[in-house]
């Protein structure tokens, strides 16, 4: 991922929000905190990809109209 990208994704509140609960888990697993970088970096290289593709997906448009509505 470049990081412009990633800067992006750093600053969207539900991904902050994501990342939270990533170094809550990991936290608990490991037996200490292990810290908001350390957790924003392993949830950026499991996580972001598919976080993307739930939450951001492309729309490709055709005339007006979306590629979902075009297939009717």
């Amino acid at each position: 991922m470049n990081k412009d990208k990633e800067h992006k994704l750093l600053h969207d509140r539900k991904v902050v929000e994501e990342i939270n609960r990533h170094l809550w888990l990991e936290s608990e697993k490991a037996g200490h905190d292990i810290g908001y970088e350390k957790a924003a970096q392993d949830w950026l290289v499991k996580f972001s990809k598919a976080w993307m593709r739930h939450h951001m997906p492309k729309r490709k448009f055709s005339a007006g109209k979306t590629s979902a509505s075009s297939k009717k």
